[in-house]
């Protein structure tokens, strides 16, 4: 079985040193942190550019077991968005099992 990563659609997060024009540019995220809280774990402030200009970043792993797109820590929603949640980056397309 092949799985496609899920896209990081925008990212408005845009201190982020892997954010170009709200767009990411890493191969891949995690997300994580407590289970209500789904935060980009690989949100980074740097003086360094990071990244892969032509990449669009996606969805690596997923640690969030409450969200229904959480499949054996792998994101199955079509697409995500990151954006600011209570002062730190969140995946914005969780949705509570």
């Amino acid at each position: 079985m092949t799985k496609v990563m899920t896209t990081i659609t925008e990212c408005d997060v845009t201190d982020c040193a892997y954010n170009k024009h709200n767009s990411c540019h890493t191969l891949a995220i995690t997300v994580g942190g407590p289970e209500a809280c789904p935060s980009c774990d690989t949100y980074v402030v740097s003086r360094e550019t990071g990244g892969i200009p032509d990449t669009r970043g996606g969805v690596g792993a997923c640690k969030v077991a409450s969200c229904m797109h959480n499949e054996s820590l792998e994101c199955s929603a079509s697409r995500v968005t990151i954006g600011w949640h209570e002062g730190h980056a969140d995946c914005k397309t969780f949705h509570s099992r």
